[in-house]
């Protein structure tokens, strides 16, 4: 067995420690001669060539380092153990496979982006669909298995973490350990070596989003909210039966399952009933449209039933009302006629003969005259005004 590489530094020398005496004064090469001290009068710029001194060598130790540590890499990698076993893992039956999946779930990957086209059929409205119809039908058909079992295993495992993960706590944690360790090496860096580490691995130009890109994203942001809205108004106007009534159930379900499952329970029951839903159907598909139809008969023979049994009481219901209908008239025509006075038995003639009739008078009355006082005392007498 060969022995692993080994790495001897240069320098055995060096000394981080700035402070000390011995190294604010010591020189790069061993064969130039040390500076004489400068007297009193010289120090502002002893201290300055002293700071120039320190910064110089930092920077001197810093490329050593990373030249040793670069030297080390070179030699690891071109150890023979190292490239017989890069030969083995980069070249062996396992990495083939590897690369053979890793190529099929690109391919997938890219077929489900390229998927994401408005579909040819419209709405009952004659409204377009949004492009994440066409995709999401494509990924829940399990089309591209790959591409599909990622997706359900991700979203599982982002349910778990929301679950049993404080991610929130966890994101503030990172965020101020990154922030601490990179405000400590600027402000190490500034007071040690008089310039900052952090700001070294700065940028030339801040990373921006483009504007091309902003735009497809709240394009895609609008298409994806479009498609939750359109397809909830679909279920709820009953554009397709079975889904509204798919959805009825699993509402119905829900309903009574939150009593005592908590809310991400949930969410992995409909996680796992939408991923492998149209997986069961799929492989299936024969069975189960073979008892669909099957249940389809029933139910229609049963219905037509219905209707018939319907349809005759209907006729009977109707036949009765009629009856009462009937009586309910004449009872009502009974009851008129008696407010009348006339009966309802047939009329019954008299013959009336002219005997029955008394004479009438063939002579003129005769008018008794009244004398002048009678008519005198008849008429009113005046009362007399006060």
């Amino acid at each position: 067995m060969s022995e692993a590489p080994r790495v001897e530094l240069n320098n055995t020398d060096t000394d981080f420690d700035l402070s000390a005496p011995a190294n604010q004064y010591q020189q790069t090469s061993n064969t130039t001669p040390k500076k004489p001290q400068m007297s009193s009068s010289q120090s502002p710029q002893s201290n300055g060539n002293t700071s120039q001194n320190l910064q110089d060598s930092a920077i001197r130790a810093k490329d050593s380092i990373l030249e040793t540590a670069s030297h080390a890499m070179s030699a690891a990698n071109n150890h023979p153990a190292v490239q017989n076993a890069r030969e083995t893992v980069m070249n062996g039956p396992v990495a083939q496979n590897v690369k053979a999946e890793g190529a099929k779930t690109r391919d997938e990957f890219a077929d489900l982006a390229n998927s994401r086209t408005v579909p040819d059929h419209k709405a009952a409205t004659g409204q377009n669909l949004t492009h994440y119809h066409s995709m999401f039908y494509r990924l829940l058909s399990w089309k591209n298995p790959r591409a599909t079992g990622i997706a359900f295993g991700i979203t599982v495992i982002f349910i778990f973490a929301a679950r049993y993960l404080n991610l929130i706590r966890y994101i503030f944690k990172t965020s101020y350990m990154t922030l601490g360790a990179t405000a400590a090496a600027e402000l190490v860096g500034q007071l040690a070596f008089g310039r900052g580490l952090t700001s070294q691995f700065r940028p030339r130009q801040y990373y921006t989003i483009p504007k091309a890109s902003l735009e497809r994203m709240t394009d895609d942001v609008e298409q994806l909210i479009n498609f939750f809205v359109i397809e909830s108004q679909r279920i709820v106007f009953a554009e397709n039966v079975y889904v509204t009534v798919a959805a009825f159930f699993a509402s119905l379900i829900s309903y009574f399952l939150i009593k005592f499952v908590p809310l991400w329970g949930l969410s992995l029951i409909a996680t796992v009933f939408t991923f492998l839903g149209p997986l069961v159907y799929i492989q299936n598909k024969e069975a189960i449209d073979g008892q669909i139809e099957k249940g389809y008969n029933v139910a229609n023979q049963q219905a037509q039933q219905v209707k018939g049994l319907a349809n005759q009481h209907a006729g009977n219901a109707i036949k009765t009302v009629q009856g009462y209908t009937q009586q309910a008239t004449a009872k009502a025509q009974e009851t008129v006629n008696q407010y009348r006075g006339r009966s309802t038995s047939p009329e019954v003639k008299v013959k009336v003969k002219k005997e029955d009739f008394p004479t009438a008078p063939r002579h003129t009355p005769a008018v008794e005259e009244s004398s002048d006082e009678e008519i005198v005392q008849s008429k009113p007498i005046a009362q007399s005004a006060l």
